[in-house]
């Protein structure tokens, strides 16, 4: 991406967050006027007041703001995280129809074999030709390209 769109979107991303905490700085005064202020601070204790999660959820996004928009600047990293979660559907899908796992031992040989099933299968391997070569006791290595 040109490095003029990956400013320009930074700074809308910062834009975003600074509205974001006027909005959660409203509500908080909006609910001290309603006569619902945040408790008294104890004499004694240490560390921080709480916060709201909106609060909590900006703080997050600005401090980590370079993880958050590294999809801008490396190919290698997607946009969601749509494929963590389409990994977890099969397994979740499973316990969901049957329960749960006859046996500690069965969950993990389950998850041991949906997990390289799943790298062999984002790699594009042939999946029934690696199968093949684990049961022959060579089974293929991942490739480790970062």
């Amino acid at each position: 991406m040109p490095t003029g769109n990956v400013e320009r979107l930074r700074t809308h991303y910062d834009t975003i967050l600074i509205e974001a905490e006027a909005e959660a700085e409203a509500e908080a005064e909006a609910e001290a006027e309603a006569d619902n202020p945040p408790g008294p601070r104890c004499p004694g204790t240490r560390g921080h007041v709480k916060q709201s999660p909106a609060c909590n959820l900006i703080r997050q996004l600005r401090e980590h703001r370079n993880e958050v928009l590294r999809f801008l600047t490396d190919r290698r990293v997607p946009f969601d995280n749509n494929q963590a979660e389409r990994d977890l559907r099969r397994p979740k899908l499973k316990q969901k129809v049957f329960g749960c796992f006859r046996s500690e031992t069965g969950g993990d040989a389950f998850a041991i074999i949906h997990s390289c099933l799943a790298t062999r299968r984002k790699q594009s391997d042939d999946l029934f030709n690696s199968l093949v070569l684990t049961f022959q006791g060579q089974p293929p290595m991942p490739n480790r390209s970062s």
